[in-house]
């Protein structure tokens, strides 16, 4: 896979655009695993959020056919905004919208008072930290562990890219 590209449409003024590549890139396309208790899923976006988003029941076709500019939509307005992830420094914006994608924003919310108070660098550090220890204690790690894992380390790295940038 390439490199993510910017999401279309997406207003300059915010740090979305530089985060939502990479979440779109972690997320994948579309899956349908029976071990996942998410169902079909696509760009990460799984059947029953669409639904939700769109008001009414979907086929799995047609999360299928979900488009990157329809999920990037979803994404900014029940993770990125309900986050305040605007409001966070660059690097923290994306681990904490990360980990929201992935298990929630409440969750993703607690973790960050519970880890934030330092400088951004040591705030995405410690948030890392936290998420491992999170993943492990699921009872899904011995199946999906390796990718979580792996996620949150790429994610951290990035997240450091993009605090040292400021970008």
């Amino acid at each position: 896979m390439g490199a993510p590209q910017p999401l279309a449409g997406v207003a300059p003024t915010s740090r979305f655009e530089a985060c939502i590549p990479v979440i779109l890139a972690a997320e994948g396309g579309f899956v349908n695993d029976p071990r996942d208790p998410g169902g079909a899923t696509n760009h990460g976006i799984t059947r029953r959020t669409l639904a939700e988003w769109r008001g009414q029941p979907v086929s799995i076709a047609e999360v299928r056919a979900l488009s990157v500019a329809e999920a990037g939509a979803i994404y900014r307005a029940r993770y990125w905004a309900p986050l305040g992830c605007d409001a966070l420094p660059a690097g923290v914006d994306l681990m904490v919208f990360d980990f929201g994608v992935n298990a929630g924003p409440a969750r993703a919310l607690r973790l960050l008072r519970q880890t934030g108070g330092g400088t951004p660098t040591e705030t995405i550090e410690r948030f890392a930290a936290a998420r491992i220890a999170y993943y492990r204690a699921l009872p899904g790690f011995a199946a999906f562990g390796r990718g979580w894992l792996k996620r949150v380390e790429q994610v951290r790295v990035k997240a450091l890219a993009h605090q040292r940038a400021g970008s």
